[in-house]
């Protein structure tokens, strides 16, 4: 079987064209992945296209693409491939999007369908552009997989809605089984990586969707190695258990381009291990942290120990 490959030349980050270059440092042994080869993987990757679907496991090129599309889980990224931000961390296009498809929805259903998820992740590019920040399209999405998908979990992972009233109200109200936005980073490094958010901001969306439904699970996500402390990461944490965040995802953060911002460091295994010893016991009911940790990996095995986890917490079944 001949194999194509396929080459985006598109300038996907116009923004950063006049930046100077940070080189790309070589990854330690605990970072490297193999190329996808499995042809469950060329199958998940059909299916995307033949739904005309984005994924940000592609656009945001990460490092697991190969061991989670060959088990046929696919984070779908919804509201287009272009993002009205410009973070300098992420590898999505920046850009004017085109107008929402009001088909979306239902694609993402059937492909949901299609694939037979237990769970699912939707995600999304921010939407600056839209009035309500695409909030009632996600509820859309979350409401066409229930229809379509009645046994498939669902988790969202959404832009912050920074300056959109009631939108996270919106998406609430869709009872998502996981609602997750990730605070990314510590305070400190916000002008410079996230340029376009505010972290407190992002806190008030995981401590608002408490307020509207404690039901729904809350989940936020660190990257490390952006030359963040230690001491700082602790803080986080407890701004997230103040917010009642149930579940913390930290991953290295690995540089997509020379335009991107630069490693710092690369965090060993066992700084992993130490993070989510701390994470645990500051009460957090699920943790992954490890080097390769993205928000959506492993997503279905980690939804279902976090939910076995608040079932033990409140005493339906044994500790």
């Amino acid at each position: 079987m001949t194999t194509r490959i396929e080459i985006d030349h598109r300038v996907r980050h116009p923004e950063k064209q006049g930046r100077p270059d940070n080189p790309i440092s070589r990854k330690p042994s605990w970072i490297r992945v193999k190329a996808p080869t499995h042809p469950i993987y060329h199958e998940t990757r059909a299916l995307m296209r033949d739904k005309k679907l984005v994924t940000v496991c592609e656009e945001a090129a990460c490092p697991n693409i190969g061991e989670c599309w060959s088990q046929r889980h696919a984070t779908m990224m919804i509201m287009g491939e272009i993002c009205t931000r410009a973070c300098a961390f992420c590898n999505v296009s920046t850009g004017m999007p085109a107008a929402l498809d009001a088909t979306e929805p239902q694609r993402v259903a059937e492909a949901v369908a299609t694939l037979g998820l237990r769970h699912v992740v939707i995600t999304s590019v921010d939407r600056d552009d839209v009035a309500d920040g695409g909030a009632a399209h996600f509820a859309s999405v979350i409401l066409a997989i229930r229809a379509a998908a009645p046994g498939t979990t669902i988790e969202i992972l959404t832009p912050d809605f920074l300056r959109k009233p009631g939108a996270i109200e919106v998406v609430a109200a869709a009872r998502p089984d996981v609602f997750n936005h990730n605070l990314e980073t510590v305070p400190r490094l916000y002008p410079t990586i996230r340029p376009g958010a505010r972290y407190y901001q992002s806190l008030r969306l995981l401590d608002r969707v408490k307020q509207v439904d404690p039901t729904i699970f809350t989940k936020s996500g660190l990257m490390v190695g952006l030359g963040e402390a230690k001491p700082e990461i602790g803080q986080v944490m407890d701004d997230l258990r103040i917010a009642d965040v149930d579940f913390l995802t930290i991953g290295q953060y690995l540089q997509p381009t020379v335009k991107h911002a630069a490693v710092d460091r690369y965090v060993t295994p066992e700084e992993f291990e130490d993070y989510a010893a701390v994470a645990r016991a500051k009460g957090f009911l699920q943790v992954s942290a490890t080097p390769l940790t993205r928000s959506s990996y492993h997503a279905d095995a980690d939804f279902a120990a976090l939910r076995a986890a608040r079932e033990r917490q409140l005493g339906l079944q044994p500790a």
